[in-house]
This record gives structure tokens, C-alpha cells and sequence, in this order.
């Protein structure tokens, strides 16, 4: 990527859709942004902003230009763009001030309006037209970015090895700019083998933009690197902390941040959830062609960020305080910091089920994968696999690995999908004539190469105590979920016998409501804690049902934090 004076192509050729990505302002326009910033003036060479730095916000050029680069961890500059009057200077991360992916200097004397992160939320929402062109412009930006590796980490090492892929997949599904280098192939990557000699347990070595390399870091620590984590503001109390950010838990912030409620969010790996790793979400009202669940609920993550919800991924809670000391639930964060809020949404959903097989542990990211994305179909081109499972999500993950695998082996425990699977993609699947369903069987043990990789799986009908062993190296896992509901223990959250959450059962007795009074249908045994989405004992286990939660949620939260307002009498 580059402009017209250093590649002597048009910007235009560099970045579909140009006009939309980098728009030129109308001064008309420009003066209905002034309320919104202030002016800044910057010397020749002078830099806006710098890769790995937080972001001061939006600028709109007034005069002069600024050459926007790329800078990665092994020092090379690469140009991306020049931008000129009308243009501004931003992408998606700077709608909640997170770090800047590249750098901004000043080529002469440059005059500026900077508009900061919650002055730009402003500005999104009081000028609907023109907060449509710039939001648009926004997303846009972190696209191309992505697409050219620009202003991330880069990842050195075998591209079928376990901490690749985990790395990959984890900044791929938060839409962070990364790319990987083959240190057999790449000069760089092998000057930087040679002088940290890693061992097999060290892949990759990652390369953050400032230089630090970290040897298989964990998802937290690769976070923190990249400033994608960031302190909690001491003292504050949010109005609503809300726990897991699938499509229940994005909803319950799109709605209460947009309704003016202080909103903060966590998540241990990625927003999304699992409806996040649907390679194709077919029947969502809206969507006729389908969508991926990666493009579903990152709309929805940007559109948080544009009403103000702070988003903290990777974050874990690791339990909640109900001791209401001073009016406000504490949330223990696993990184010591404990989150206040005086209300919870429990939106945590489920964790993939493990089943009983032998030597699962031991392949688990290393050829058992619970999640089938582009990361894990590039390892199977050509090859045969097993998928078990016989759910929407099971039949999903079939039809977008048919489009890779050589043969796709799909075992069923039961005896047809007719109970289990929609209709639509029962008759995808009986369509591919690479998918074999495989009914009545189950997969019972693993076997692999001495360097840990899955090579043969055993599965039998449960018809005869036969065994049968398949060259496999990819088993996909889809048997279902666990309520991630560990964290509530001790305070008092009712959960059924399976583990998920109860909610429009309080007994009037206990004096959590007034005689008469309803508790609302998602509010759970203690008082302001909610509970939407895959969690809640109950809930329709559906994209759709999650969002719809999400959204009816908020009203009770308004009930809830209206009444604790209230002077007692």
C-alpha cells in the first residue's frame, strides 16, 4: 500500500473501495465538526500520533499533509497513504482511544482539528449523515490494516504449530492486524531464530511493534504488549458491568450504552462468543445471502464502541462480590483489579464440551479443534477429517470444511439430525458428496506423532463393540456446551442442576421484592444480576434469542437502577 509520489500508482488502485475509506470533507461539513474538537498545529515532522501509543483521537486535516506508515518490530517503515485538507487521520480503535496501529507525521507545516474518543462518540451520534460517512470510513480503515498486517505483532514460526494457531485465531477473532513469517524463508525471522534459539515450546516468537519479543506468550500477555489492556479507572462504578460479549452480552451493551448507562465488558478471549466462530449464520432475520458469525458480531462489537461501552478482552472474572458494602457488586478480574458496577448481566455462555475420550488433553490445539475457522480449513486442504456432533453448529462447521477437506466424516451419536439440526442444512449436507454421516457411533480414542500432532483416530458403532481407526489429523469437537457459571459460586446465584442460571424464580419471602411486585423474567435470585443468552437456564440457545435478551434486558435494568436510586422510606 502506498500514494501516487511513492509507488507512482493512484492510492486509489491500493484500497477497494477508496472514496469510502478515505473521504474528503466539505468545509460545510468540517464547520459543523468544530464543537467537537479543538485546533492543533504540528512542524514539519512532527508526529500526530505513533504506533503502539494511545491514540489522541480523530484529526481532520485543515492544511498541510501528513504521510501515514506502517512500522513493524524489526524497524521497517513502510508508507501507507498521504493525507491532505478535508481528509481526517483515524480507524476503529480510536473510538475508545485505544493504541494508534500506525504512524502520523507532518510533512510541513499541518494545521488540525483533533476531535478526542468521547468527543468523536459525540460527534457519531449528533450528526446521523455524517457520522454514517465517518463510522463507515472507520471500519474500512481497520480492514485494510488487517489485510496488509499493518501496526501488529509479528509471528515467527511453523504456520501448522500449536501456538500459532492459537495466536492467530485469538487476533483474528478480536480483528487486531498481525501477520507470520517463515523463518526458512524470511531473512528477518531467521537472523531472530539464530539469536534466541527457541525451542519447540517456544513457538512462535512474536515481535511487537516496539521490538519486544515474547517466546509462546499466553493471550493475556500478548494483550498487554500490544495495549490492548488497559487499567481501570480508580474509583469508577460502572452502571452496568456486563460478563461475556457473545451476541447476548454485545446486545445488553449496544442497548444500555446507547440509553446513556456506564457500560463495561468482559471477555476472556474474544467478542463473538461461539456464534462468533459460525463460519455462515444462514437463517438470522435480515441476512437472506447469510453471514459469518466473525461479521455479525463484530458489527455489533464496533457499534459498543460507538455508543461508549468499554470493551476489555482479553479480561476473565474470576468471581463476584454480592456483599454490597457501599451499593456496588465487585467483579475480581484475573489480573488482581477488581471491577464495580451496580449491576451485572451474567452473558458468559458455555464452554465447548469435552467428551470422553482417550488421550483428548494431549491433542487438544494440536489437531482437535473446538471451532472451525479459516485458520483451522487452511490445515485440512485436501485431507480427510472427522467432525462430531449433530447440532446447527456441527452441520455449519460440515458444509465450510466441505469446501476444504478432501472428506469430511461426520459421526452422530444418535441415529438422525431431524431432532437436532435445521432443516436447510440437512439438505446442504445430504447435497455435499463429501460429507458421510456417520450415525450411531462415536469417536473413543486418539493416537499421534512423537512431536505431540494428532495422526489416527479410533471411533466405533455403538451398534457392535467393533473398532474402527482412520488416518485423521484433524478432529473438529461440536457435542455441545457447559454453562461457564464458575465464577458465581458464593454469591448466591441460583443455577439449575445442569449448571445454568435461573432467573424469574425470587421468592417474594426473602424480601428481595415487595408483595405484589414481579421479579423481571431475566433477573436472577440476587437482586441487579441478570442473566441473558446461553447461560440462562431456559433461553433458546439461537443467535437470535440471545440479541433479542440482550435488548429486553436493558429495560430491566432501567427498573432496577431507578429503584436503587430511590431514597428507602
Amino acid at each position: 500500500m502506498g500514494n501516487e509520489a511513492d509507488q507512482g500508482v493512484p492510492a486509489a488502485s491500493a484500497f477497494p473501495r477508496y472514496e469510502q475509506t478515505f473521504p474528503t470533507l466539505t468545509p460545510q461539513e468540517i464547520a459543523r465538526m468544530r464543537r467537537f474538537g479543538a485546533e492543533r498545529s504540528y512542524k514539519d515532522g512532527e508526529r500526530l500520533f505513533e504506533t503502539g501509543q494511545p491514540g489522541p483521537g480523530m484529526f481532520v486535516v485543515l492544511s498541510g499533509h501528513v504521510a501515514i506508515t506502517q512500522r513493524d518490530g524489526f524497524g521497517h517503515v513502510t508508507p501507507i497513504i498521504d493525507q491532505g485538507p478535508g481528509q481526517f487521520l483515524a480507524e476503529i480503535g480510536q473510538l475508545s482511544g485505544r493504541v494508534a496501529l500506525v504512524d502520523g507525521h507532518a510533512e510541513g507545516e499541518v494545521e488540525t482539528l483533533l476531535i478526542p474518543p468521547e468527543r468523536l462518540r459525540a460527534l457519531l451520534v449528533a450528526e446521523a449523515d455524517l457520522g454514517e460517512r465517518i463510522m463507515r470510513a472507520l471500519i474500512l480503515r481497520r480492514v485494510s490494516l488487517i489485510r496488509g498486517g499493518a501496526g501488529g505483532p509479528v509471528l515467527i514460526g511453523p504456520s501448522d504449530s500449536a501456538g500459532v494457531i492459537r495466536l492467530q485465531g485469538f487476533l483474528t477473532r478480536n480483528g487486531y492486524p498481525h501477520h507470520l513469517l517463515d523463518p526458512v524463508a524470511d531473512t528477518d525471522a531467521a537472523e531472530l531464530i539464530a539469536r534466541y534459539s527457541p525451542s519447540q515450546a517456544d513457538w512462535p516468537l512474536v515481535v511487537a511493534p516496539d521490538g519486544t519479543v515474547l517466546r509462546n506468550p499466553r493471550e493475556a500477555e500478548l494483550a498487554r504488549a500490544m495495549g490492548m489492556i488497559r487499567a481501570l479507572a480508580k474509583d469508577k462504578v460502572y452502571d452496568v458491568a456486563v460478563v461475556g460479549s457473545g451476541p447476548a452480552g454485545l446486545s445488553t451493551a449496544v442497548y444500555a450504552a446507547s440509553e446513556g448507562l456506564a457500560v463495561a465488558v468482559c471477555d476472556t478471549r474474544a467478542f463473538g462468543g461461539q456464534a462468533g466462530a459460525s463460519a455462515r449464520i444462514e437463517n438470522y432475520l435480515g441476512f437472506p445471502t447469510g453471514i459469518s458469525g466473525h461479521a455479525l458480531t463484530a458489527r455489533a462489537f464496533n457499534q459498543a464502541q460507538k455508543f461508549g461501552a468499554e470493551v476489555m478482552i482479553p479480561v476473565e472474572v474470576k468471581s463476584l462480590d454480592c456483599s454490597y458494602g457501599d451499593g456496588a457488586f465487585g467483579l475480581k478480574l484475573d489480573n488482581g483489579e477488581m471491577l464495580r458496577a451496580r449491576s451485572v448481566v451474567v452473558a458468559s455462555g458455555a464452554r465447548y464440551r469435552r467428551p470422553e475420550i482417550e488421550n483428548l488433553a494431549d491433542f487438544e490445539g494440536r489437531g482437535v479443534w473446538y471451532w472451525a475457522s479459516p485458520i483451522e480449513a487452511r490445515l485440512c486442504t485436501d485431507q480427510d477429517v472427522i467432525l462430531v456432533g449433530g447440532g446447527n453448529s456441527a452441520g455449519q462447521a460440515a458444509v465450510f470444511l466441505s469446501g476444504h477437506a478432501r472428506r469430511v466424516h461426520m459421526v452422530i451419536r444418535g441415529g438422525g439430525l431431524g431432532a437436532s439440526m435445521s432443516r436447510y442444512l440437512i439438505e446442504r449436507i445430504e447435497a455435499a458428496p463429501n460429507i458421510e454421516l456417520i450415525f450411531n457411533a462415536e469417536v473413543v480414542g486418539l493416537e499421534g506423532t512423537k512431536d505431540g500432532s494428532l495422526e489416527r483416530v479410533r471411533w466405533r458403532s455403538r451398534l457392535s463393540p467393533d473398532e474402527i481407526t482412520l488416518n485423521i489429523r484433524n478432529l473438529f469437537l461440536f457435542v455441545g456446551a457447559d454453562p461457564a457459571t464458575g465464577w458465581l459460586d458464593g454469591c448466591g446465584v441460583l443455577v439449575d442442576r445442569a449448571g445454568f442460571v435461573v432467573t424469574g424464580a425470587r421468592d417474594n419471602a426473602q424480601g428481595n421484592k415487595a408483595e405484589g411486585q414481579l421479579a423481571s423474567a431475566l433477573e436472577t435470585s440476587v437482586p441487579g444480576v441478570f442473566a441473558v443468552g446461553d447461560v440462562r437456564s431456559g433461553s433458546v440457545k439461537r443467535v437470535g434469542g440471545a440479541i433479542g435478551e440482550g435488548a429486553q434486558v436493558v429495560a430491566a435494568l432501567h427498573g432496577f437502577l431507578g429503584d436503587a436510586a430511590k431514597p428507602a422510606l
